[in-house]
């Protein structure tokens, strides 16, 4: 950014301000001349008018938006819906859409960090040879009995449908993100996770890595061999 062109566009804008807070106070002779002592005002005004008539609406445009947050080197990833948003518009196939499913479901509500520790213990699952080895295979394992499948929302009784855009949108970028990258430093292994509000007796079996948002994570105990 020029700061010639910052402050063509800031000093006309400021002006512009100025006058109209001027017409909306009770009309006073002394008005122009107490708010600006300067004779040459109005040849002041003409100058940055010619200025700003000068430059492009895009270039104008380009000055006055928000600087977007810059994508992070490598696997690096801001936990940070800014960030998300910055990023290109999310796609991908069908393992992509059921880890987006699972992760509005499991964890709309939660912070970013939040999701993408849910994405995690997914695709934790996917590379573990005890669960599924598709995405699709974790999220539907146990699906069509009732409260014995391993993702409630998927056997709870309950028609799910998605009603929050916004929040979708989201969740389809916290998967991307998550298929996408090299590592997963959340959860540090975890293959599975409850929510802080209840104390499952199977949790006592694993080793808790993490607590983030409303979810406790585990992974399993590595026992050391017997000699």
């Amino acid at each position: 950014m020029g700061f010639g062109e910052f402050r063509t566009v800031a000093m006309a804008i400021c002006a512009g301000l100025a006058l109209q807070g001027l017409a909306l106070q009770p009309s006073k002779a002394s008005d122009l001349s107490s708010a600006f002592p300067s004779a040459g005002l109005e040849e002041a005004l003409r100058h940055e008018n010619a200025m700003v008539s000068a430059i492009s609406l895009s270039r104008v445009a380009v000055l006055t938006s928000p600087r977007p947050e810059g994508r992070p080197k490598g696997s690096e990833v801001r936990y940070s819906g800014r960030w998300l948003r910055s990023l290109a518009k999310p796609s991908g196939g069908k393992q992509w859409a059921c880890l987006a499913e699972a992760i509005y479901f499991e964890a709309r509500g939660e912070p970013v960090a939040g999701q993408f520790a849910v994405a995690e213990v997914i695709l934790n699952r996917v590379d573990s040879p005890k669960f599924p080895n598709s995405i699709c295979g974790v999220v539907r394992q146990g699906t069509g009995r009732k409260h014995a499948c391993q993702f409630s929302y998927n056997c709870d009784g309950k028609l799910e449908y998605i009603a929050n855009g916004t929040a979708y949108d989201q969740v389809k970028r916290v998967a991307r993100v998550s298929m996408d990258r090299k590592t997963r430093p959340l959860t540090k292994g975890a293959t599975y996770y409850h929510a802080t509000f209840v104390s499952p007796s199977w949790a006592r079996r694993f080793q808790h890595v993490a607590t983030i948002g409303v979810h406790k994570f585990y992974k399993p105990v590595r026992r050391v061999a017997e000699k």
